[in-house]
């Protein structure tokens, strides 16, 4: 009676890991260019996300420092003028992914520098293979609905809509 109590925790304890998918090297991108001038663009790659393939339910955190951009100026001022990333260190997402039709979408909230921003209807590619689940997608966020202010001095340069893409390639857990 013992060893079948043991075998029915271990095979319960193995399900339920089965449900969970885990990468701590997802992409986060946004770019927030003008065309004709400097890109303003950024990419995280140590991106935190999970899946739980039993309820759909999706997770991310981004630190912002660990955003890099091609310029180191244009770094610093992203982190200590626009993000306050010493303020607002983290970025999270969390959301539900929903079939409709033949067709993935996520829906959740994205909290960043303070605010917290309900998306909706975010068109995704989810790709399961073996023992991973690729997720990839994009969507727009204006800067002022996270209350970030764009100087006059640089708004003919930095767009006010912004364009966030991820990639996540995440393994059984």
């Amino acid at each position: 009676m013992k060893h079948l109590i043991y075998i029915i925790a271990f095979i319960s304890i193995s399900t339920f890991a089965q449900n969970k998918y885990l990468t701590k090297t997802g992409t986060v991108n946004f770019e927030a260019s003008i065309p004709s001038f400097e890109e303003v663009a950024a990419i995280n790659n140590a991106v935190t996300a999970i899946i739980n393939t039993e309820n759909n339910e999706f997770a991310a955190l981004v630190f912002v420092k660990g955003f890099r951009f091609k310029n180191a100026l244009m770094e610093e001022h992203f982190n200590e003028n626009y993000a306050e990333s010493d303020k607002y260190p983290k970025a999270t997402f969390k959301g539900v992914i929903i079939k409709v039709l033949d067709k993935h979408q996520i829906n959740g909230e994205l909290i960043f520098h303070g605010k917290t921003k309900q998306l909706k209807d975010i068109p995704i590619v989810l790709i399961t293979e073996n023992e991973t689940v690729k997720m990839s997608g994009s969507f727009v966020v204006n800067a002022s609905g996270f209350d970030i202010k764009i100087p006059k001095v640089v708004k003919n340069k930095v767009s006010e809509t912004i364009k966030i893409s991820f990639n996540f390639t995440l393994k059984e857990k």
